[in-house]
């Protein structure tokens, strides 16, 4: 009886020694749209479903959509540094003034679609402006789809908009609408359907993607892009984990994360947001609504127009001591490299 209370009590401490090494992991994720949006639903379940997978259930994925865990939307950045949470996905654009050199991807036409740009928009900030990242650990950087306007009056020339109340979701993009001739509204996307229902906004910027979560097809009748490849705007977006939550990780677990982070991560979120693209417009078509792409003369109309908004952030950024220029110059390089 002695021997085999040894013997198992050896065993017992065995086992917790090996469950130590066997270290498992919790992980919370937090962002701001619905459960069903294709984000949540698809980019980051098939980044959990593998990270649990690859790391044979050892971290567990817990997710919490539409600001769950509380906060708003603008605060998600600061959550992940502070160790609120583990992991947030965000727009960029809801905390202006903070990723002024990442920024220069929200400039009028200067994006193609949602894959390609994301891998350019990733390649630029490894090689531009990390140091705006360094608060925390990033897993992917990536943009959206062509932003077009969705309208409850239509939009067929530029003079349309003039006077229009348009949700503008970062503030480059408040800024072209203003200098556009619209009164931009700025807002987190998640409440431009409210906005719309109650005549808060006449239209809103987004891209096709969100707009089924959203029911924009069903508030608006009309919707407006441009010639080509020619996106209006594009906003950005980080994937990023608490520096502690990843360094404390074991080394086989962080090598986990790691597989699952970077170019290729960032491209799927990208690959994602166009994948929804099509079904959004689908939507937006079976509900007989009016969708008109401008002609290259009327999309050059536009980009004219814009062209302010590109001085102001150059203006910005020399204020800030930094080489505008340069930068806009390597954001329209890594754009110009992923064009297929």
């Amino acid at each position: 009886m002695k021997i085999s209370a040894v013997f198992l009590g050896a065993m017992a401490a065995m086992s917790l020694s090996y469950a130590a090494v066997a270290q498992e992991v919790t992980l919370r994720v937090h962002q701001f749209l619905p459960a069903q949006a294709p984000i949540p639903s698809q980019a980051i379940a098939s980044w959990a479903e593998a990270v649990e997978t690859q790391s044979d259930g050892r971290i567990e994925v817990e997710m919490y959509p539409a600001m769950q865990l509380g906060g708003t939307p603008d605060s998600l950045f600061s959550q992940a540094e502070d160790g609120v949470v583990d992991v947030v996905w965000t727009v960029l654009g809801y905390t202006p003034g903070r990723f002024p050199k990442s920024e220069v991807f929200e400039l009028p036409f200067l994006m193609t679609n949602g894959e390609e740009t994301s891998a350019a928009f990733y390649n630029y900030v490894m090689e531009n402006s990390a140091d705006e990242f360094e608060t925390v650990h990033v897993l992917a950087l990536h943009t959206h789809g062509p932003g077009l306007f969705h309208s409850k009056e239509p939009i067929n020339t530029l003079e349309d908009v003039r006077g229009m109340k348009i949700r503008g979701g970062s503030r480059i993009i408040s800024n072209m609408l203003s200098q556009l001739g619209a009164e931009p509204i700025g807002m987190p996307v998640p409440q431009t359907t409210e906005a719309l229902s109650r005549g808060v906004i006449d239209a809103t910027t987004s891209p096709w993607e969100v707009t089924p979560s959203l029911r924009i097809a069903e508030l608006v009748g009309h919707h407006t892009g441009f010639a080509g490849d020619n996106g209006l705007y594009t906003q950005t977006f980080g994937f990023v984990m608490n520096r502690d939550s990843y360094q404390s990780l074991p080394e086989d677990l962080r090598a986990v994360i790691d597989a699952n982070s970077g170019l290729e991560t960032s491209k799927m979120f990208g690959r994602v947001m166009d994948e929804a693209d099509l079904t959004g417009l689908q939507i937006a078509e079976d509900a007989g609504n009016e969708i008109v792409t401008l002609s290259e003369e009327e999309t050059a109309r536009w980009k004219e127009a814009a062209q302010p908004t590109i001085d102001q952030w150059l203006s910005d950024m020399e204020a800030l001591g930094e080489d505008g220029e340069g930068l806009l110059a390597a954001a329209r390089a890594a754009v110009d490299a992923e064009r297929q």
